[in-house]
């Protein structure tokens, strides 16, 4: 028929797993338990976190909002002072501010092109330090783009904690949460996934002492320990905000090191095999087969169900992706490993140091923040 849009062929491509479902545990909680806290790492304007908000109002736990960049702070969380929530705002410094370990992968990164500019892992360390000098056993991240059905679904994940789970993801509905390489892998008819992540994530603070290094897919790190992937339970569902993961290249360049690990990271742990296998000569296979994967996708692009403008930055977005992924070599990843396990360490000394305190400004001005709101501090004794 005239003008009509040719649909794209379901596609399997043999160089991508699109899925690592079977990696987690599904699990029916048997109780639901009140978090401690929830932290919600933000740069949007305060009314963005209404949502989230009215959550820690329901529940009567405190909000620690980790506030930067130029459309919120933590005056401007004194917006909520009618809202009937705890609210912990934090304007978080630059990371050399923060009384936070030196990372050997930030260091290894720092300087080149594949240096990580956002400060959402530094957000989500500074968090996990608060909850350690308060005391706190469970905490819940959520990202600031993320909506909740009801309180009940953090209660039914936070109760997972008191079982065999360190931390507990919820499956994330509405918007797709990947790559830009793997949105448009799923645009030209390829059965992609999503996994759960730090957008979503329940926390048994004293189980592991594991860290967020700053690179994408921090969270997908966060969850690994030194040779597999954590007891990760999934409850309940999330809704994520729509957006345009093809607005710039430049969101491709900044993902592909941190994709390329973590996809080359879990294609041996959805194979079986550890960490320590992740050897040069994996990670020469590994490039080989996303080289592959990206371009593949690429010539796809011009039959796949989507508007000609669409179309041109898909392909704009998966040539910067490829760009980038040439100058990543064996080496580096084998590098960026090693320090990942020595970091591993460092913020396990680090946590050991932290002695507890009793209140909320001791902890924040023990990891060097200064700039904070407490509101609607009568709501609790923190």
């Amino acid at each position: 028929m005239a003008g009509a849009v040719k649909r794209p062929r379901p596609w399997v491509s043999p160089d991508h797993h699109a899925s690592h479902e079977h990696l987690l545990w599904f699990a029916t909680p048997a109780g639901a338990v009140d978090p401690d806290a929830i932290i919600v790492p933000t740069i949007r304007p305060p009314m963005a976190l209404k949502h989230v908000v009215g959550l820690a109002a329901d529940l009567r736990r405190p909000l620690v909002v980790l506030c930067s960049g130029r459309w919120t702070s933590a005056r401007r969380m004194t917006e909520f002072a009618d809202w009937g929530a705890e609210i912990v705002a934090i304007d978080v410094p630059e990371r050399r501010r923060l009384a936070l370990p030196d990372f050997q992968t930030t260091n290894l990164l720092a300087g080149t092109r594949f240096e990580r500019r956002e400060d959402t892992s530094v957000k989500r360390n500074v968090a996990l330090a608060l909850a350690r000098l308060l005391r706190w056993k469970r905490i819940l991240f959520l990202d600031d783009d993320i909506e909740v059905d009801s309180s009940e679904d953090l209660r039914r994940a936070a109760g997972l904690l008191d079982d065999d789970f360190s931390a507990v993801g919820m499956r994330i509905d509405g918007f797709p949460d990947n790559s830009v390489v793997c949105h448009a892998y799923r645009a030209v008819g390829g059965p992609q996934q999503s996994f759960v992540g730090g957008g979503a994530l329940a926390v048994a603070t004293g189980k592991d002492a594991s860290f967020f290094p700053a690179i994408y897919n921090e969270d997908w790190f966060y969850l690994l320990e030194a040779r597999k992937l954590r007891r990760l339970g999934v409850t309940g569902k999330v809704f994520q905000a729509p957006y345009d993961p093809f607005r710039t290249p430049d969101r491709a360049r900044a993902e592909e090191l941190g994709d390329v690990l973590a996809e080359g990271v879990f294609w041996l742990l959805d194979e079986g095999k550890t960490l320590q296998e992740a050897d040069e000569r994996h990670w020469t296979e590994f490039l080989a087969r996303r080289k592959r994967f990206i371009t593949d996708v690429l010539t796809r692009v011009p039959f796949c169900d989507e508007p000609p403008d669409v179309r041109q930055r898909m392909q704009d977005a998966l040539r910067a992706a490829r760009g980038r992924l040439d100058l990543i070599s064996p080496e580096l990843c084998v590098a960026y490993l090693a320090a990942w396990r020595a970091d591993r360490d460092e913020w396990r000394a680090f946590l050991n140091r932290l002695k507890p305190v009793r209140r909320w400004k001791e902890a924040l001005a023990r990891l060097g923040v200064t700039d904070h709101e407490h509101i609607n501090p009568h709501l609790s004794q923190m």
